[in-house]
């Protein structure tokens, strides 16, 4: 049974049911539902979900998204890498003379691997038509839906962005008001096409060759040749044991590794009492530690200089512990690009099935291009790589970049316990930490772990409080040689989707920073 208290000034509670969807768009939760009374599993709610997101929350992700996947298939934690490669005229002579990778425009795109990661997971584990994922999408593409308060927000904010990139004006301008009808109609055709062709058609067909065609004509590297080699892949989790439970995270490209590694830190040090600055300071210093190793040595699998295994070796771990005082330490700033701009979603359902699923365009809407005619709006993720030839992340071709969004997933005696993502750059990981000390170490409920107020280690080590955190906490961190803020962003701490395994059935939680919710049945 789960504690059904609520220590943290909330609007919303923990639902509890057999079946359960969270994400962050109430549109999409209710698609995932509608897939789920169908007679669809906890993979076609997700992906029902996923799809119709692409609609609806269209400055977070889109058809030109990447994703990554945890589930639980019933007697394992199964990963799915649906992220995008470099095109292959993408040689680090080719950004010659820049500093950083361009954030916006074709020299940030990388192969979209969403599409193939729907039906990668619609082929294995779907029990319903790939067509019959689409059709809320579809709906909301056509007949239009009503923009939620946040996304109107940061879409306004946004207007004035890609004022360089007129397809993107065509598409998605005016700004819309918070609810205000916005159609999608270029989209839906696209949507169509994909549901119709099994998702071929967007690396085959004539979606593929509407993307190579503008790559080619605005001088951009991005071919057919890149679209009809892309594939997802099935990977090994990695799995991080704390306190007796497991972490598990997708490896690198992904910044998973970065959570293991500071729980593999904390569980060398004492637990401490929740919600005080002895134990905040533990936290924030295994943090840093494990950021430090990301910025050094997170990249495509097939790049890096030292393995997983290499930067969780239990002896490593717990000298770093070891090395953590009463005081805080100063470590090099972070390198790697960042960006909050994510949706995450998590389904589980009556018969045990549990889906951790992620995906995003990297910054806002991406990289500002929309191929013409089509609503695709093309991802960013290219600018996740760096120039520095002696980086395992640097850029070159047919290479994955550094990515920020992961699902996360804990199991307990080899039993599914929860399923979750604190969607938002930099705050991913951090928030990974601070869900699972909650959750596992504390009990406290899916909602009550998403309220209670965040910390957040900045690129630069300095640390960012929430609203919340008493001043007595920032005092004393201070004391301890913290550079200590309270930041007033709400994005800075994230948006958190959970789902616990009770005994029979689920509870979750939902957070109070997105738009979304929590539903069931």
């Amino acid at each position: 049974m789960y504690s059904p208290n609520q220590p943290y000034v909330s609007n919303r509670s923990p639902v509890a049911a057999d079946n359960l969807v969270a994400t962050s768009q109430p549109l999409a939760v209710h698609a995932g539902l509608d897939a789920l009374r169908c007679g669809g599993n906890a993979v076609d709610s997700a992906l029902a979900a996923a799809i119709t997101l692409t609609v609806v929350e269209p400055n977070n992700n889109g058809l030109g998204s990447d994703a990554f996947c945890l589930l639980w298939d019933g007697n394992e934690v199964v990963g799915l890498n649906a992220s995008g490669r470099a095109p292959m005229g993408w040689s680090l002579e080719r950004f010659q003379g820049l500093k950083t990778m361009p954030e916006l425009g074709w020299d940030s795109v990388t192969v979209p691997g969403a599409v193939s990661g729907w039906v990668a997971l619609s082929d294995r584990y779907g029990k319903l038509d790939f067509p019959d994922l689409f059709k809320w999408a579809i709906h909301y593409a056509e007949e239009g839906f009503l923009v939620g308060p946040k996304s109107a927000y940061y879409w306004q904010m946004l207007a004035h962005y890609y004022d360089n990139f007129p397809d993107f004006g065509e598409h998605f301008l005016p700004a819309p008001k918070s609810g205000e009808r916005f159609r999608r109609p270029d989209l839906a055709k696209s949507l169509r096409l994909i549901a119709q062709s099994h998702g071929q058609d967007f690396y085959q067909g004539e979606l593929a060759q509407a993307i190579a065609d503008a790559s080619a004509a605005a001088g951009g590297a991005l071919s057919m040749t890149d679209m009809l080699g892309h594939h997802a892949d099935w990977v090994t989790p990695i799995a991080q044991h704390y306190r007796g439970v497991d972490l598990h995270e997708i490896p690198p490209n992904g910044q998973g590794l970065a959570a293991q590694i500071a729980l593999g830190v904390l569980q060398h040090l004492p637990l401490g009492e929740l919600d005080t600055a002895a134990q905040m300071h533990n936290q924030i210093e295994a943090m840093k530690i494990a950021v430090h190793a990301s910025q050094q040595h997170f990249a495509d699998a097939g790049a890096m200089y030292l393995s997983p295994e290499d930067l969780l070796e239990k002896g490593s771990l717990e000298a770093a512990a070891k090395s953590i005082t009463d005081k805080a330490q100063g470590l090099p700033p972070m390198t790697l690009p960042v960006s909050h701009d994510t949706v995450y979603l998590t389904c589980a359902d009556s018969s045990g099935m549990m889906v951790s699923f992620i995906q995003s365009n990297f910054r806002a809407f991406g990289s500002g291009i929309v191929v013409p005619s089509t609503g695709i709006a093309m991802q960013n993720r290219g600018s996740g790589f760096v120039l520095d030839s002696e980086h395992p992340n640097c850029v070159g071709p047919n290479k994955r970049p550094f990515h920020t969004i992961i699902p996360g997933f804990v199991t307990k005696d080899g039993a599914p316990l929860l399923s979750f993502g604190v969607m938002g750059g930099h705050m991913q990981h951090q928030g990974h930490v601070q869900m699972v000390n909650r959750i596992c170490d504390h009990g406290q409920n899916p909602q009550a772990a998403s309220d209670a107020p965040r910390w957040h280690v900045y690129p630069d080590m300095s640390v960012g409080l929430e609203e919340g955190i008493p001043e007595s906490i920032a005092r004393d961190l201070q004391k301890r040689g913290h550079q200590v803020r309270y930041d007033d962003k709400e994005s800075t701490f994230g948006g958190a989707q959970l789902i616990e395994k009770l005994a029979d059935g689920y509870v979750g939680g939902s957070d109070h920073r997105k738009e979304g919710m929590v539903a069931g049945f």
